[in-house]
């Protein structure tokens, strides 16, 4: 799936601004993404990140925070996470690492809206 088609597949799903409302959204991104190979259409193709991806959209000036547990594996597919949301056209300076979660919970994608674009 060329650069292109991503991006028209993102605009295509997108969500309503008026689910958007709330300041911060939170989606679970599933472990068993880790468990096979990935491509970009792949990782497109997981609800919570599709989502999360349309929420950041409809917000302009948002952030994305990939939250991960302890443990070398979880920061491992903390930064895979960020770098195939960049490749996705997510501006690198909008996608934050934060390491708060416990070891058994699964990578979050959260989306802070930016307070001074309200």
């Amino acid at each position: 799936m060329t650069r292109a088609a991503m991006i028209r597949f993102l605009a295509g799903a997108g969500c309503s601004a008026a689910a958007l409302a709330a300041a911060a959204e939170t989606f679970v991104v599933p472990p068993e993404l880790w468990d096979r190979p990935r491509s970009g259409r792949a990782v497109l193709e997981q609800p919570a990140i599709r989502q999360a991806v349309n929420a950041w959209r409809a917000l302009p000036g948002a952030r994305l925070v990939v939250r991960h547990g302890p443990g070398q594996e979880a920061v491992l597919a903390a930064e895979e996470l960020r770098s195939w949301l960049a490749a996705l056209a997510i501006e690198p300076g909008r996608i934050a690492l934060r390491n708060d979660l416990k070891p058994s919970e699964p990578l979050r994608l959260e989306v802070i809206r930016d307070e001074t674009n309200k």
